[in-house]
């Protein structure tokens, strides 16, 4: 526990760097921005450098990254859309790679993931939504934050089953396997990070659902929209998929594809529908 002291402190240094981003000059977006897609972008093209330099650009992307995130949601204007979304999925996959390489040294894949960090930054600054309602209720952050969450563990997820087709496939073709982990232990991790997203989805779906009036305002109860009709697809699909696995034992390419199935109905829950209505339609309001 963090005690009164940590807790003060804590509070202290968020107020101190919400103060900073405030007053931040307009230059620093672009140039953070720029930072985290050169940091990205050096390990995904250059694999031979060293393991010290590998670690040292991935934190700074990560930290550029994180920065650039908050300028957009802390700045003089707040904005969110489906790029942001995006970017902001790709940094907590990122950051459950992270934590896993910690625990798992031998664990590969990084260079596409560093691809996937570069392009999800250019995109959110190139497209970076519309301006956040100042009516809206605290309580939304929050209710972002869960589905958002959700997404990055569904997508850290998606990776996994990438990474087990890909050893699975060199295993067949009496190649060396270059993920660096065990497939038993790639499809645990794969299933944990699936549990973890379903549960997040949950809270999700069920906060918007019970508390709708009180997230957007007076009159927004809840709607069978394009968004919440993916968004329980994709829950349906992620619960056959937990409990395929549990009850009738469902592993390897099944499990992967079911996978794939319901992160692609939850891409298109909010990421895609953002997408058609600003950039296609050219709308606001999110």
């Amino acid at each position: 526990m963090l005690g009164f002291r940590g807790i003060v402190r804590s509070a202290c240094c968020s107020a101190t760097l919400e103060g900073m981003i405030l007053s931040s000059p307009s230059w620093l977006l672009p140039a953070f921005t720029a930072g985290a897609v050169i940091a990205y972008t050096l390990p995904a093209v250059w694999r031979s450098a060293g393991e010290r330099f590998l670690q040292a650009s991935l934190m700074a992307a990560w930290l550029l990254h994180g920065l650039v995130l908050a300028l957009g949601l802390l700045g003089h204007e707040p904005r969110f859309g489906f790029a942001v979304s995006i970017s902001m999925t790709a940094w907590l996959v990122l950051t459950v790679y992270g934590a896993e390489s910690r625990m798992f040294p031998n664990l590969r894949g990084y260079w596409a993931l560093c691809g996937m960090g570069a392009a999800a930054v250019a995109a959110a600054y190139a497209f970076p939504g519309t301006a956040l309602a100042q009516s809206a209720s605290p309580w939304l952050a929050l209710h972002w934050a869960l589905g958002i969450a959700s997404y990055g563990l569904f997508a850290a997820a998606v990776v996994h089953g990438w990474l087990m087709g890909r050893a699975e496939l060199q295993m067949r073709l009496a190649e060396p396997a270059h993920a660096g982990l065990p497939l038993m232990t790639l499809e645990r991790l794969m299933f944990g990070l699936v549990l973890g997203g379903f549960v997040l989805l949950t809270a999700t779906l069920l906060a918007g659902w019970l508390f709708a009036e009180t997230l957007y305002g007076a009159g927004a109860a809840w709607k069978w929209s394009h968004k919440t009709i993916f968004s329980i697809l994709s829950w349906l699909a992620f619960a056959a998929l937990l409990w395929g696995r549990w009850q009738l034992g469902w592993r390897g390419k099944r499990a992967v594809r079911i996978l794939y199935a319901g992160a692609g109905l939850l891409l298109l829950a909010y990421a895609g529908s953002r997408f058609v209505l600003e950039v296609i339609l050219q709308r606001g309001s999110v």
